[in-house]
């Protein structure tokens, strides 16, 4: 089970996505919360100071602007970050400045004309904007509109931003940081979790799988009381497969005795007596036993290929066919090169790995010069494994692979033999949902290569 398809990948990464998701907002809405909250109580003090001049402002006699007294000492200190101007718009609508405090020095404090339109059109209250001020610092003015005996006035205070603004990005990263920690400490207990909670699954996955690949015969692990009727049932399942191949087995051996003893009375019957009657008895009997025997071994790997559990070393194998056929064909001098992993299984019986492989290799030997190779290569990708076996003859016209892989098909009809040989291994390879196919051998002979299931040794 890959992470990327497993369930425990699924629910961790959309639990992780949601949660995620939800921190991220709760950050920025509790930042813009705090934001807010800053910039009104910011403004508070701004818009008061606003609000007294505008209260405070007297026009003389002689038609001058009398300001009120300031007790902040910040509004004659230049540049100090507090800032009050009074501007008069003529008739023209053109911005006059009539006073402003000690503070802007020779600067002044712009009034963007959206926000004169805003001012005029809410007279009397306190409209507030962004602007810059001395030194290009950020400041927030609080502008009043007001006509004072026929006349426009614009009453302005403004203070320098940037410590607010820094509070609010101090209150931002330190959100973040604790919005991550908190992220990364619960993604790891949901990671934990959801481990924890769905351990007993991957226990069940663990279990079938080495029973699938031969390790043991049945479910043995206790699991919780939901998981329990599954393991119950799976058991179960494998108890009536196991018997099902038993009873199989059974069937074909008794068909095998039952064929193969009248074609022995008939073997016996024609004895060696001459004549076209008794020969054609015993080339009759002998197509018939070898057909038997064919679809018997048919029958047989057909049926152990549905049993689960089924596990065959291939080295010890590969080694034993090789010191045979090398000592059957001993006087040709052949020579069998063998490699396998030593920890390579085949998932099936020993009698049908030794039919694939002994087959294959006897053949090699028939028409080798004198070298035969066999080679096992496992494909962790598909749990199978490439079995290849090659020799340095004459090799094969490709336009006849097809051909010798039919029943009673020879390589060479002079050889002697049924010819079964290699629709044998076909069919074998075929009911463990295998593949045959023939190559050239590197060394200019036959390569046959067949996919059959395996495994490793853990």
């Amino acid at each position: 089970m890959t992470r990327k398809n497993s369930l425990v990948g699924r629910l961790i990464r959309l639990a992780s996505v949601w949660f995620i998701c939800s921190l991220v907002i709760t950050g920025v809405a509790l930042t813009a919360y705090f934001h807010q909250t800053a910039l009104h109580r910011f403004q508070l003090n701004v818009g008061q100071i606003a609000d007294n001049l505008y209260a405070d402002t007297d026009i003389g006699s002689d038609g001058k602007i009398v300001t009120p007294a300031f007790s902040d000492t910040r509004t004659i200190r230049v540049y100090s970050g507090l800032y009050w101007q009074i501007s008069e718009i003529d008739s023209k609508g053109a911005i006059i400045d009539q006073a402003r405090s000690r503070s802007l020095w020779s600067e002044r404090i712009a009034v963007p004309s959206k926000s004169l339109a805003e001012a005029k059109s809410r007279s009397g209250e306190v409209v507030f904007y962004d602007s810059m001020g001395p030194n290009k610092a950020p400041l927030r003015v609080a502008a009043i509109y007001s006509m004072i005996d026929g006349r426009a006035f614009v009453f302005l205070s403004a203070e320098d931003r940037a410590s607010m603004d820094k509070d609010v990005r101090r209150f931002a990263l330190i959100t973040a940081a604790a919005l991550f920690v908190l992220a990364l400490g619960s993604l790891v207990a949901i990671f934990i979790q959801v481990r924890v909670g769905l351990r007993p699954l991957f226990d069940l996955t663990g279990e079938i799988a080495n029973v699938q690949g031969g390790k043991q015969q049945r479910l043995t692990k206790t699991y919780p009381a939901e998981i329990t009727p599954v393991a119950t049932q799976l058991n179960a399942f494998l108890d009536y497969s196991q018997e099902v191949v038993e009873r199989q087995r059974m069937h074909v051996g008794n068909l095998a005795h039952a064929l193969k003893t009248p074609l022995s009375v008939l073997m016996a019957t024609a004895g060696e007596a001459e004549g076209v009657l008794p020969e054609t008895m015993r080339k009759q009997a002998e197509t018939m036993r070898a057909q038997v025997d064919h679809h018997l071994r048919r029958a047989r790997a057909a049926a152990r290929s549905q049993a689960m559990g089924e596990r065959t070393p291939v080295e010890p194998v590969f080694d034993e066919l090789a010191v045979m056929l090398e000592q059957v064909f001993h006087d040709k001098g052949v020579v069998i090169d063998w490699r396998a992993p030593e920890d390579l299984a085949f998932r099936g019986e020993k009698q049908d790995l030794q039919e694939i492989a002994g087959n294959l290799l006897e053949n090699a030997c028939i028409w080798c010069k004198r070298k035969v190779r066999i080679t096992a290569e496992f494909v962790t990708a598909d749990q199978t494994m490439n079995l290849a076996i090659e020799d340095d003859g004459p090799g094969l016209d490709a336009a006849r692979f097809d051909e010798v892989l039919k029943r009673g098909a020879r390589l060479d009809e002079s050889v002697p033999g049924s010819g079964l040989g290699l629709s044998i291994v076909d069919e074998l390879v075929r009911a463990y949902g295998g593949q045959l196919q023939f190559e050239r051998s590197l060394w200019g002979g036959l390569k046959v290569v067949t996919k059959l299931p395996a495994n490793l040794a853990e």
